[in-house]
Order: structure tokens, then sequence, then C-alpha cells
């Protein structure tokens, strides 16, 4: 199997940052838009300051990149230039994660004009890119409670509208606990919680979002091995499990590719999808995940589809939009050889 052949399969993908996601040129340019000064003044320069070297660095990267997002417009030019970032990789159907809470405290937009700002890049994506995404408007770990249930009403009254589920994200250390109301709001109105835990943190973050939360899918999941009777619990019920590699890697979570869990998950029946998460941040795309996972793990195409398939089965949207995705996707690895 060649690397063309995963460039060309269609794909999807649950588990990725928009802010994450901006390119560095972009953040070059809105910067000098807005006359911020950022460690490095050239693209070169920047993507070499964007390179993980640790969670801390990763997370001052990340806030001054949002701190370039200064108006309705940058919220919508980022969408536009990640979408067709995606079109470029072939992948059908998008799920982003999106923390409109920081965009309004740093820069001072309103969720009602980030809203707009986001549906007309997704009305853009579906009539110019042929492809569908929506977005996680996710509670960031350590903001008040009181944060979290005012992110969780904007998501309950955007649900369908641009918005797909309330998500939890930031440092797993801090808990998820303190924001039950806000996930009980989001169950209570149905919308769903999709939840990070289980990365940088024991089991026990996910055992906490699964009595908290009721979330439709867990946000990396890898630590789950640690925990027999979890992994028990997760394969019964089916949850599916978003897994960035390289992420987990860059983090130190794991040594190296090679001594990456999936396999093993997978071994063990667990509903895996594979996810890019910050792709510049880290290095990669949602189509080099799958490259390397193909050449670390020998993974084939039936494998590969096997994962792209539990994506498309796992993603928040309707069944006439699934049936078209599913279409979509065999009609695409049927053209690549598949």
């Amino acid at each position: 199997m060649t690397d063309d052949f995963v460039v060309r399969i269609p794909k999807v993908e649950l588990h990725v940052h928009l802010e994450g996601a901006i390119r560095p040129e972009t953040v070059l340019e809105l910067a000098k838009r807005h006359g911020r000064k950022l460690p490095a003044d050239t693209p070169q320069g920047l993507a070499e300051w964007y390179r993980f070297r640790d969670f801390r660095h990763f997370v001052e990267v990340y806030v001054e990149v949002s701190k370039c997002v200064k108006t309705a417009e940058d919220v919508e030019t980022i969408a536009k230039e990640f979408l067709e970032g995606q079109a470029r990789q072939n992948i059908l159907h998008s799920e982003i994660t999106y923390t409109a809470s920081t965009i309004e405290t740093f820069n001072g937009i309103p969720w009602a004009d980030q809203l707009a700002a986001l549906q007309s890049a997704l009305a853009y994506a579906r009539e110019k890119l042929g492809l569908s995404a929506a977005f996680i408007l996710d509670i960031v770990r350590g903001h008040p409670p009181e944060r979290a249930v005012e992110v969780a009403q904007w998501a309950i009254d955007a649900h369908g509208k641009g918005v797909c589920a309330l998500g939890v994200a930031g440092e797993e250390w801090r808990g998820a606990r303190q924001y039950e109301r806000a996930f009980c709001m989001a169950n209570e109105a149905g919308l769903p919680v999709v939840a990070h835990a289980g990365e940088t943190v024991s089991p026990e973050s996910i055992w906490e979002v699964l009595e908290v939360a009721d979330p439709v899918r867990i946000g990396h999941g890898v630590r789950c091995l640690e925990d027999p009777e979890l992994v028990r619990v997760l394969r019964d019920r089916q949850i599916p499990l978003e897994v960035c590699p390289s992420s987990n890697v860059c983090l130190g979570i794991f040594p190296s590719w090679e001594e990456h869990p999936l396999p093993k998950m997978l071994d063990e029946g667990l509903f895996v999808t594979i996810n890019s998460d910050d792709p510049p941040m880290f290095g990669t795309t949602l189509t080099g995940e799958l490259e390397r996972a193909s050449s670390y793990f020998g993974f084939g195409p039936d494998i590969l589809w096997s994962l792209t398939l539990n994506a498309a089965n796992a993603a928040l949207i309707t069944a006439t939009e699934r049936e078209v995705v599913l279409m979509r996707l065999r009609e695409g690895y049927s053209a690549a050889g598949a």
C-alpha cells in the first residue's frame, strides 16, 4: 500500500481543534493586521515556535494564537482555511472543537458574532467544497462552573445550527466534576457531550466523565488500557475513542509511535477512531496519522477502512446525512482500488 492510497481515500475526522489548526502563515497575517508581536516574524520561524516542546509551551502557543483572532471576520477566515485544508485531504466530514469562551474573553467577540462567522464558513464548505462539518463548543477545565453553564447554553441554543455537541477539554488534572450542571443541561436538552479524558491523566479521568457527563465519545481515552474493568465497560458500551497518536507521543504519554497502544486497543475490541488533534502544533494531519499507522503498525486498506467507518458511525449527524457520507466513503475506497 502506497502513501498515495492514503492521500486519495476519503476520510472522516472527529477530534481536531480549530485554534490549534491555524497555519503559521495565517497567524502571522493576523498578528500583522492587528499589531500583535509574536516570537517570530517569518513562517519558518513561527513553525519552529509551533514545534511541540512540552505541555506548558503548547498552552503558551495556543493562547498566543487565539489572541490573534481579533474579529468575527478572523474567525470566518480561520474556519474557511481549515475546511479548505480538510477538503485537500479528502475529509468528507469534520467535527471541530472550538473554544468560543476563550475567544470572547481574549478578544471581546460576542458569541452571536462568532456563531455567524462559523455558520458562514460551514455554508462555504457545503456549497463550494462539497463537505460537511460542525463545531463542538468546549468547556475549559479550570474555568468557573458559571462560565461552563454559559457555554452549555450557547451550545444548546445553536444545536443543529452549526454546533453538534458540548465538549470539555483543557488540563485533565483539574477534573470535570465541577461542570456537572452544564453537562446535565446538555443531556436534558438532547445535546451530545464529548469529553477529553484519559490522555495526560490516569483512567480515573475517564471514569469521572462517564459518571458526570454521560459522553457519547471520549477524546483520547488511551490510558483506559491501565484499567481492565474500564476497558470492559468501554468495549461493552462501544463508546467511541478519538485517538490522536502523534499528540500522545509529543506529550510523552508514550515514548514513540512504535510503542503506541493503538493496535492493542483494536485487539481489545474498543471502538477506535484516528484523528490529528492540533495538526501544525504536532507536525501532522489526519492523512499523516493514517500514513504513520500504516507504516508503523502495518495497517492495510481493510483496517484503514474499519477506522474510517468507525468515525463515520460515531459522527454526530442525522441518519440521512450518515447514509450520504457512507455512500461517498464506499465510492471513494472503490475508486482508490480498495
